[in-house]
């Protein structure tokens, strides 16, 4: 008996140990790195963008001017713009990336010459094109696409495609019949994309009138024959990669400042392949989840939080924000209830007063004629016997007579 006592006392507190350490293992999961949620107070998502730390769309919201996040809300849904720029966000990656949409440069002719033009540019003050992710494409039977820094004396390369019939071309392929591709080189922050022609697309304007050159994300564009006579093919976009990165400082010189270093706990300094700065990665199994993506649990604002999340609703709503919840209404019907009720009340103290005050009057004038009978009724007995004592003598004369 003593021993199966001492058994169960001992599975009893294995059984305590194994709960702490499940609560334990619970909190350590819902823990993160700084750099894998949104500051507090500060929006989480721009439309169907998520924004995380270091980028942010005010102030305290992101690490520095360049990471700043514009969210322009005149569209439905919001689009993100980078810093004050008309670049679009597309994605931001904490593995160090940036997705944005591009426009495509185009040459067009006709049987008199060139009719449209457009020699595509983009500048960047702080993070790099990547060259391990994009590439250059260009597209025509006459064309030749050079891409170069916008500044131009940095690096230069370029795409040669010919073909002197459309059934040469082969779809899928960019090989440098009626399509090419090229590597993007390292570490560069602007491109300037030009044409030429050799002959004008003369020989080819039946099925190809227009040259396209553009710095694409790898695997985004799959080449089709049809895009050689597409006229419409000018207006597409396609997303490009940026690298991003923290500060301009190696892993081991950031450490040194610890005020300003961005990596915290649980979470490790990386120094990336495009550099310079640094990126901050979580360590395994202390990556935040983003309820208020992958969940959308509230009918408000959502705002995710280490482990968490949280919803309120905006200005002039009231609610507890969560789609199961009570939601957001909007506080003016309250207001229009609550006048009613007070108007209500206000009436019924009315009416409560005038009652009271015409009781009382009642009260007041029954008083009143109370006492005015009871003295008319003491002036005839006092006024009214006397009366009588002197008209019955007379009475008595006239009826002797």
């Amino acid at each position: 008996m003593a021993d199966r006592k001492k058994e169960a006392k001992v599975m009893g507190l294995s059984f305590i140990f194994k709960k702490l350490a499940l609560v334990a293992v619970t909190l350590t999961l819902a823990a993160t790195s700084v750099a894998a949620q949104t500051q507090p107070g500060c929006e989480s998502s721009c439309g169907n963008i998520s924004i995380p730390y270091p980028f942010g769309t005010g102030d305290g919201c992101n690490i520095s001017s360049n990471f700043f996040i514009t969210c322009n809300t005149t569209f439905n849904p919001p689009k993100a713009f980078l810093t004050t720029s008309t670049i679009e966000i597309l994605d931001i990656s904490l593995d160090g990336y940036l997705r944005i949409s591009e426009s495509i440069g185009y040459d067009c002719y006709n049987e008199v010459g060139r009719t449209l033009y457009f020699d595509i540019w983009l500048q960047l003050s702080k993070f790099p094109i990547s060259h391990t992710r994009n590439k250059f494409t260009a597209i025509g039977c006459d064309t030749y696409a050079h891409v170069k820094d916008y500044l131009g004396d940095t690096y230069s390369t370029g795409c040669l495609t010919f073909c002197d019939n459309i059934t040469n071309v082969v779809k899928g392929s960019c090989s440098g019949i009626g399509c090419c591709q090229t590597a993007i080189p390292k570490g560069v922050r602007s491109y300037h994309v030009t044409f030429d022609s050799s002959n004008k697309h003369s020989n080819v304007l039946s099925f190809n009138p227009c040259s396209y050159g553009f710095v694409a994300e790898d695997g985004a564009y799959n080449f089709s024959i049809s895009d050689l006579y597409d006229k419409n093919f000018r207006d597409k976009e396609f997303p490009m990669i940026l690298d991003w990165t923290i500060g301009n400082q190696t892993c081991a010189e950031a450490k040194m400042d610890q005020k300003n270093y961005a990596c915290k706990e649980n979470s490790d300094c990386i120094d990336p392949e495009n550099g310079p700065g640094y990126l901050c990665k979580c360590l395994d199994g202390f990556q935040d989840i983003n309820e208020c993506d992958t969940l959308k649990p509230c009918n408000g604002t959502c705002n995710n939080a280490p482990g968490s999340y949280n919803c309120s609703c905006p200005d002039g709503f009231e609610g507890d924000g969560l789609r199961n919840g009570t939601g957001c209404s909007p506080k003016v019907v309250m207001l229009h209830r609550q006048s009613f009720s007070i108007a209500v009340v206000a009436l019924g103290i009315g009416v409560g007063v005038l009652f009271s005050l015409l009781c009382l009057s009642w009260v007041y004038m029954g008083l009143r004629q109370r006492k005015l009978t009871a003295e008319k009724s003491e002036n005839l007995q006092q006024n009214g016997g006397m009366l009588m004592r002197e008209q019955l003598p007379k009475r008595a004369e006239m009826l002797t007579t």
